[in-house]
């Protein structure tokens, strides 16, 4: 086999990145991320393009905070690894979007084994499969169930130890792996913290309460760079088995479309089979898949 020619590419040499075929057929979704032309990087054998990455970040990063985009040619597996091992960014985190139920489709089940097997190669494992929403208004907006109270809090400490009850107890994938590695505070702090990366305002942040002002659980109505979503849904344990995850669900919508949302996404783990039942009764469909990966360290 010939040599590879690894590349990171820059702005006069950034159309080089669309010399590949797309079998995912994504391209045109990840044309609507902006992405740096210095943080695209290719595979070259023979003159053909045969794996791509693209790290993403947002405009006030220095450095991407994951990659987002990562196509291999069939049979390329170790140049696609190559590129990600000498890259000279290595984020903890890899998103591979996907269209809905392409496990029933046999080209797009080896197009994804082909990437996922070069991004092990590279230094990232599965960590997790997720279905990604987006809600309209053709939809409809789910009814409040009113049953609880709901209120923005000032302090961060509150929050954070709700999510400390509602991480002690959870099926989260990237939660499990947080506490895996530091225990229930670092996940609950990592929840927070990306509460506090999203650049929508703090006071959305909201608590779920009894009438008689017992807390039930939390829901961050959010925007992230690209738009309105469902930051987060959380019961904690000794209120879940009511449904609650509904009702905070239903209360998320009803306050973004409030403040102009046209669109909400938002996402679930495909194993949390309670809440992805909660976002089909709410009227958010399923418009692609995902599979993250998380870096292998050590």
């Amino acid at each position: 086999m010939t040599d590879l020619v690894v590349r990171t590419l820059d702005e006069s040499s950034a159309h080089l990145f669309d010399t590949m075929p797309d079998p995912l057929a994504f391209a045109e979704k990840h044309r609507r991320t902006r992405y740096r032309a210095d943080w695209r990087r290719i595979a070259v054998r023979e003159g053909r393009t045969v794996a791509r990455a693209a790290w993403w970040g947002r405009p006030e990063d220095t450095e991407p905070l994951l990659i987002n985009w990562f196509d291999v040619a069939e049979g390329e597996e170790d140049a696609g690894a190559e590129l990600l091992r000498t890259a000279p960014w290595h984020p903890d985190e890899m998103d591979l979007d996907l269209p809905a139920g392409w496990r029933d489709d046999p080209l797009l089940r080896a197009a994804v084994d082909t990437r996922t097997t070069a991004a092990r190669k590279g230094g990232y494992a599965p960590l997790v499969e997720r279905f990604l929403y987006r809600w309209t208004p053709e939809r409809g907006l789910p009814e409040r169930p009113g049953r609880l109270v709901f209120g923005g809090e000032p302090d961060d400490s509150v929050f954070l130890d709700l999510l400390r009850r509602i991480h002690s107890e959870t099926l989260d994938a990237h939660a499990l792996r947080a506490i895996a590695e530091g225990g229930v505070e670092q996940a609950a702090q990592e929840e927070l913290d990306i509460f506090h990366w999203m650049p929508s305002p703090r006071e959305w942040w909201q608590i779920a309460r009894t009438p008689g002002g017992e807390p039930v659980g939390i829901h961050i109505p959010a925007r992230n760079p690209s738009g309105p979503c469902v930051g987060f849904i959380g019961v904690v344990p000794e209120h879940r088995g009511h449904g609650y995850a509904f009702d905070l669900l239903a209360e998320c919508t009803h306050f973004l479309t409030g403040h102009g949302a046209e669109f909400i996404a938002a996402a679930t783990d495909q194993g949390n089979l309670p809440m992805a039942a909660h976002f089909t009764r709410a009227g958010y469909p399923v418009v692609r898949e995902r599979v993250n990966l998380w870096a292998e360290r050590g």
